[in-house]
């Protein structure tokens, strides 16, 4: 068993993580949740011991994994705290909010012969990986040209945010998904052209990304706003002899909004009607088009790969390496941010 305990009790410890680690009951065993308040906003989890002093977590040597689900903000100094402790840590994404914070984490650990990763649990959505698995097929010959989106019809949100922060931004916000998709399919681009935008004006929120990577001839798109209120599909893929079109986003983070939770049998399923579009000219010159059965998602596959890293010696899923260069371009991106 892997032992582990959070820090931080919200909305990201509760949705999107506590459900998933519970769900391996045979290999992770949730111990300890921290809370500087104390206050239970969630429904209490049955034998796990809540607290307000992080010694029951840093003390306890049953402990061998900390999970960090903290503001942005305080993700650095957390984890380094955790590091200094003894303990291995995951952490919520954005990692870090530079480049030379990430490197002093990963440098800590190496040194102290601990594991810290970041918790990229979006490399397991649906929508991702029967993109993946259409590519594989090798129907669409050689890609030309990905478009990925995450848009919302949220005005609120950037209407009710003042002043600019990293901590509102929506391109460390959210592009700390679609980024490290990109990184880990395709790997490190050749070129990266931003554009950041303060829809609202200056010293307003960051509301708007479209930035493109470049590998050889092919083009990969990441493109969000606040201000669609109308989604853009999901994933377009464009190939030589042909095109894959995903309207619809994974459905795991919509079932959790509901509390419709992992142990329902159709947690995150798609049904036909999300099913994904594959249109293609075949070798003999034959059209066809055709419904793409959704792959399953599940966020839970991080805490068995983490489990699989910690326990049985394999080596980490989301490297160092990408997540260095994700914080750089995060970086780099909001750098150029302008009206």
């Amino acid at each position: 068993m892997l032992t582990i305990a959070y820090i931080g009790n919200g909305k990201s410890a509760n949705r999107y993580h506590l459900p998933f680690a519970l769900k391996l009951k045979d290999k992770i065993k949730v111990k300890t949740i921290y809370s500087r308040s104390g206050r239970q906003a969630w429904t209490p989890i049955e034998g796990v011991h809540y607290t307000t002093d992080l010694n029951d977590i840093y003390d306890d040597p049953e402990i061998q994994l900390v999970v960090v689900s903290t503001p942005s903000s305080t993700h650095f100094a957390t984890a380094k705290d955790v590091l200094l402790h003894g303990k291995n840590a995951l952490v919520e994404k954005p990692f870090t909010e530079t480049v030379a914070e990430a490197q002093e984490l990963f440098d800590l650990a190496r040194r102290k012969k601990l594991f810290i990763e970041c918790y990229q649990n979006r490399r397991y959505d649906s929508d991702y990986l029967t993109m993946q698995k259409v590519i594989a097929s090798g129907k669409l010959g050689d890609l030309l040209e990905v478009e990925m989106h995450f848009d919302y019809f949220r005005p609120e949100v950037p209407e009710s945010v003042e002043h600019f922060s990293l901590d509102t931004s929506y391109l460390y916000g959210h592009a700390c998904h679609t980024l490290d998709q990109v990184i880990a399919y395709f790997g490190r681009p050749d070129d990266v052209h931003y554009d950041v935008r303060q829809l609202l004006g200056t010293d307003r929120m960051n509301d708007y990304f479209d930035i493109d990577l470049y590998y050889g001839a092919l083009k990969v798109s990441v493109k969000s706003s606040y201000f669609r209120i109308k989604p853009r599909p999901s994933f377009v893929v464009y190939g030589k002899q042909g095109m894959f079109i995903k309207a619809d986003k994974d459905r795991q983070e919509t079932d959790l909004k509901h509390f419709y939770m992992p142990d329902h049998a159709d947690f995150g399923i798609d049904q036909p009607e999300n099913y994904g579009t594959l249109t293609y000219m075949d070798g003999a010159g034959q059209y066809h088009e055709e419904k793409v059965v959704s792959e399953v998602g599940d966020y839970s596959r991080v805490y068995d790969d983490v489990y699989q890293t910690l326990v049985n010696g394999q080596p980490k899923v989301v490297k160092d390496e990408e997540t260095l260069l994700q914080i750089k371009m995060l970086a780099t991106g909001i750098q150029q941010c302008r009206q």
